[in-house]
């Protein structure tokens, strides 16, 4: 078998142009490109607000099926679609997200593609970039500071400290803050209270800076964040801490695109992180609708499966931001089928067109669920070198019997080349106009039923359930005038349901909601169901034990 390299020996051995000349080639001059070194820039706020007038190309997203161990390549693939794209003679840009330091050092891994599909510089959009998480979480815990300052000195807005409801952040995997107690030690450290930590790509500021169109949009979210409430239940808002101006301060070149390259020197907006099984999933407004208006075709992914981050894309970023995309792309693998099939991960090299027949289901259910928001869908089939003839084959005949079309792709090992019949697809389909996007419910419709929406059209669920102190939350939001908004599941991203190891197509399953919370700033409700946890825990092993400088002082175990 070839010996193939590594992920991280083939960015390293990258012929990187400089920042300016990749911003050139989408029309974005050097004077509004703010440069971190020679290899990444934001882009300016004064350049997107002139770039609005112009016409909007087409948007393309990219799913996947649910995540196995396996390995899907969802990033890797819209890396390579948009290379394909630019190799066909179409001016083509890719947004995606940015890469969290808990995963990263814990299980998942990078969030950059992979081998001659990938956006680079690797190392560093996987770990610091340009500073951005590190504003998120700074901004957030200001206003967890200011909250307890304000307790300590008075209390004058009659903050219930039972009832406060912001946590901080850190954007690390970490159990053990989960649930604490602060403000211990004596009067001089103020009132104790319980509180507790979520990881920075579940925090509202997160999805605020994702959804938020403009600095003044931005700084206005901040402001409507819900922060606690008073013994009479009546909110208490950031605003109301004089909170706002300060954090829209802290987060004024975060908000920013950043631009990156592709190995193929193409150009990659990488802005944003939030995770698609706590929170919506997408990178941020701001650079989707830039780069729709600077070139004629963006593609972008959305976070896990496409039951979570596809859901979340045309529910609440569509939604908000007004968007209409023209096509989506579902990524799959034989492998992946074969493990939904029953498969172990240790047997997946051998071939078994069985395994391959049963785990379909699975993608079919993501196949019908796409075509429910009424957006036309080609499968992506990600090639790997145990792949067999008649395994491909009988994945191809399944997806044409679901009405759509599957076509190999080999850009992991070929780059743009690997995946010119997908790129000359997604042109087809988006140029054909056959897209009649809508999302899946109505503003109006009570938040509960948008759950339980959810639950039954896109899980097969047979109901949501939740205990009557959920379902009173949700009518007292209602009540408040937040019914109109979207709603946000909190679930796991591994199956349909809420357990984890149920895989395939499962059906009549019940979804609980443990907990609701209200987004009022990011606007949504989010609601958690099962064992979801806001907060990650690393693994036994994680992929910490395995990152280390090299004597040429490189990073290895970083992937």
């Amino acid at each position: 078998m070839a010996e193939f390299k590594t992920d991280i020996e083939i960015a390293r051995a990258a012929k990187k142009k400089q920042i300016q000349e990749v911003g050139a080639k989408i029309g974005i001059p050097s004077e509004h490109l703010l440069p971190y070194g020679h290899d990444k820039a934001k882009i300016s706020a004064e350049f997107i607000a002139n770039a609005r007038k112009n016409k909007d190309g087409k948007l393309i997203l990219v799913t996947a099926i649910n995540p196995t161990p396996a390995g899907e390549g969802k990033t890797t693939t819209t890396v390579g679609l948009g290379d394909g794209l630019n190799r066909i003679g179409k001016k083509a840009i890719v947004c995606i997200r940015e890469a969290s330091l808990g995963p990263n050092f814990g299980v998942k891994g990078g969030a950059a593609g992979g081998g001659y599909a990938q956006v680079v510089p690797m190392e560093d959009m996987n770990l610091h970039f340009t500073g951005d998480f590190h504003a998120i979480t700074t901004a957030h815990n200001l206003l967890s500071a200011l909250i307890d300052n304000h307790i300590y000195w008075g209390n004058e807005l009659g903050i219930d400290t039972r009832r406060v409801v912001w946590r901080r952040v850190m954007d690390m995997n970490d159990r053990a803050l989960r649930e604490i107690n602060c403000s211990l030690g004596g009067v001089a450290n103020g009132f104790p209270r319980e509180a507790g930590f979520d990881i920075t790509v579940a925090s509202e500021v997160m999805a605020i800076l994702c959804l938020a169109t403009d600095l003044k949009d931005l700084e206005k979210r901040l402001g409507d964040i819900i922060v606690a409430y008073r013994r009479d239940k009546t909110a208490v808002y950031a605003r109301d801490l004089k909170a706002d101006g300060a954090m829209a301060v802290l987060l004024k070149d975060a908000v920013q695109p950043n631009l990156v390259q592709t190995l193929e020197n193409n150009p990659a907006f990488v802005h944003g992180g939030p995770f698609a099984n706590i929170a919506h999933g997408c990178n941020s407004v701001v650079a989707t609708t830039t780069a729709l208006k600077l070139a004629d075709y963006v593609v972008t992914e959305a976070g896990f499966g496409a039951d979570l981050g596809a859901e979340k894309f045309f529910d609440i970023k569509c939604r908000k931001a007004g968007l209409k995309p023209a096509a989506a792309v579902i990524v799959a693998t034989v492998r992946a089928m074969k493990m939904n099939g029953g498969i172990k991960k240790e047997e997946l090299g051998k071939e078994n067109v069985d395994a391959v027949k049963k785990g379909c289901a699975n993608l079919g259910r993501h196949i019908e669920n796409v075509k429910q928001f009424g957006v036309p869908v080609v499968v992506a089939m990600n090639h790997f070198v145990s792949d067999t003839d008649a395994e491909i084959a009988a994945m191809k005949d399944y997806v044409a019997s679901m009405g759509a079309e599957a076509i190999l792709c080999k850009h992991w090992a070929k780059g743009s080349a690997g995946i010119e019949e997908l790129a000359h697809k997604v042109v087809q389909l988006a140029e054909s106009g056959a897209s009649q996007f809508s999302p899946l419910y109505p503003d109006e419709m009570k938040l509960f039923d948008k759950i339980d929406t959810i639950v039954k059209r896109i899980y097969r669920g047979s109901e949501a359930i939740a205990d009557k102190s959920v379902r009173d939350q949700l009518h007292a939001w209602e009540a408040a005038g937040y019914g109109h908004l979207p709603v946000c599941m909190a679930k796991t991203q591994y199956s349909f349901s809420t357990d984890p190891n149920l895989r395939g197509a499962p059906v009549d399953h019940v979804v609980p909601v443990r907990e609701v919370r209200l987004a009022a700033g990011a606007g949504f409700i989010v609601a958690i169901c099962g064992e979801i946890m806001t907060m990650p825990g690393l693994p036994k092993a994680p992929s910490s034990e395995k990152i280390f400088l090299n004597e040429q002082g490189q990073i290895e175990g970083l992937f």
